[in-house]
């Protein structure tokens, strides 16, 4: 059960409602992600307009998910490991590169680097060092796309700790944690 409310789409007025409308055009329904952060019309906004900022970006929205997985899985976020491999598999990847993903592994050398630079800034807290920078640049990103992974970074940080601080029901098919 949510530790917060889980807002009503139906009952939303204001900008809240509209974003609401916006997100159940895109996907169909209102996953319970939205319905927790709509609380806060600024924060859904935020959110929102990240998506479909990054959505719009260089990276790609395969490669985006495959990052989405492997932060996830560091945040022991069920939600958005759940949804972001769903999406994932909507975007192209495979069920076994969704799960290389959350392994933080890819069989493609420009996914593999981003991964790992994306799971170091995670676990480094940023600090990561020129030589993963390099590495980035070593395996074919340019300076816009590299910045482009630390934003996808940031969402799903704000994505996960939504769902695990809030405890937000799953509404995606399930994904098991890595062991770890």
């Amino acid at each position: 059960m949510s530790r917060i409310e889980l807002v009503n789409p139906a009952n939303t007025q204001g900008e809240a409602g509209k974003l609401l409308g916006q997100i159940h055009g895109a996907f169909g329904v209102v996953p319970n992600m939205f319905r927790a952060v709509a609380n806060s019309p600024a924060a859904l906004q935020s959110m929102w307009g990240a998506f479909g900022a990054l959505g719009g970006g260089t990276l790609g929205a395969r490669l985006g998910e495959q990052i989405a997985v492997a932060i996830a899985d560091r945040n022991d976020c069920e939600y958005c490991l759940a949804a972001h491999t769903a999406l994932g598999r909507k975007a192209g990847a495979s069920a076994q590169e969704m799960a290389a993903a959350q392994a933080g592994e890819s069989d493609d050398p420009k996914t593999a680097a981003a991964l790992k630079f994306a799971i170091a800034v995670v676990e480094k807290r940023a600090h990561v060092a020129k030589s993963d920078v390099a590495a980035l640049r070593t395996a074919g990103f340019g300076d816009g796309e590299i910045v482009e992974i630390v934003a996808h970074v940031a969402l799903n940080l704000f994505t996960n700790y939504v769902n695990v601080a809030f405890a937000v029901p799953v509404d995606f098919p399930g994904v098991k944690l890595r062991a770890k």
